[in-house]
């Protein structure tokens, strides 16, 4: 159901409120530069800090901004966390606003077992009409989500996809073989090869700062520009590299920054990355060839 590049969109702050003018922006850049989806309030979007009015806001936001568009753009929404009961009522939000489908962590600190994670997410697909995807996410969870654990989920009628940030292109072939579920790349160094195994596309960080250069590599993928598809890759490598050299999403703030799209406001306990960080960023988005946008 979904595929393409779809942007795991930051959470722009000013003085410590959302930066309406910012998300607005932002927004406006993606639909510019062919991407297919917006998720807001996932992890790179500071989701843990983020209030239920501020989870609305954003949703708007992103609502109406694509309203502007003359193509289809998804509006996607995280509403997982490590209580089932606070999932509920972050996903009953997205429900009555009437999103393209909702991204799920899988409970990070509790570390649930397999039978744990099924019945979890069987009681908020249960809650549900909207599409559903699942989240494997280990270095944020503690606890990898077993292909076994994702094909029982498939069978469940609105799980329609899993975003699968394990590092682990076997584990993104054992869930092919098992099931039929859509598989969404978690890690932009990885999403060329995980298509290359059944995956239809990503949920990107790095589609933050350039848009056009993740949703054109999906693209060409699909279209079966196999040569193009790599070179994107490769060219996009070491910015997606530069994207994760502290825990994101400060280093993606601190590259929108520097590209003057937003201020690189995070909530505590994220704070800026450090001065030599800053500067293989800057080294980064130059080589990358983002340097028109990048401020001094």
């Amino acid at each position: 159901m979904f595929e393409g590049s779809i942007v795991a969109l930051v959470t722009p702050f000013r003085h410590g409120r959302l930066d309406e003018q910012a998300v607005r922006g932002l927004i406006q850049y993606h639909i510019r530069n062919g991407t297919n989806g917006i998720l807001v309030a996932g992890c790179t979007g500071e989701a843990a800090n983020l209030s239920p009015d501020e989870l609305r806001m954003l949703i708007s936001l992103a609502q109406e901004e694509t309203s502007r568009s003359d193509r289809k753009i998804w509006i996607l929404a995280g509403t997982g966390s490590n209580s089932t009961a606070v999932t509920l009522e972050r996903t009953k939000i997205a429900s009555e606003m009437l999103v393209d489908g909702v991204l799920l962590i899988t409970p990070y600190y509790n570390k649930p077992t397999p039978a744990g994670q099924i019945e979890h997410y069987r009681k908020v697909a249960d809650s549900t009409p909207l599409p559903v995807i699942l989240y494997n996410v280990p270095g944020r969870t503690g606890v990898n989500m077993l292909p076994e654990t994702i094909a029982e989920l498939s069978r469940i009628d609105n799980i329609v996809a899993i975003k699968e940030a394990g590092g682990d292109v076997d584990q993104v072939s054992r869930i092919r073989l098992l099931s039929g579920i859509t598989v969404l790349s978690g890690d932009d160094t990885l999403t060329l090869p995980m298509m290359a195994v059944g995956a239809s596309g990503v949920v990107s960080v790095t589609a933050n700062i350039d848009p056009a250069g993740i949703s054109g590599m999906c693209a060409a993928w699909k279209n079966g520009d196999i040569e193009t598809a790599r070179q994107l890759h490769l060219k996009l490598f070491p910015l997606s590299k530069a994207m994760f050299i502290e825990t994101n999403p400060m280093p993606v703030k601190a590259a929108l920054e520097m590209m003057n799209l937003i201020v690189g406001e995070l909530r505590l306990p994220l704070v800026p990355v450090k001065p030599e960080s800053r500067e293989t960023i800057r080294k980064a988005l130059v080589a990358a060839g983002l340097m028109n946008q990048v401020g001094e």
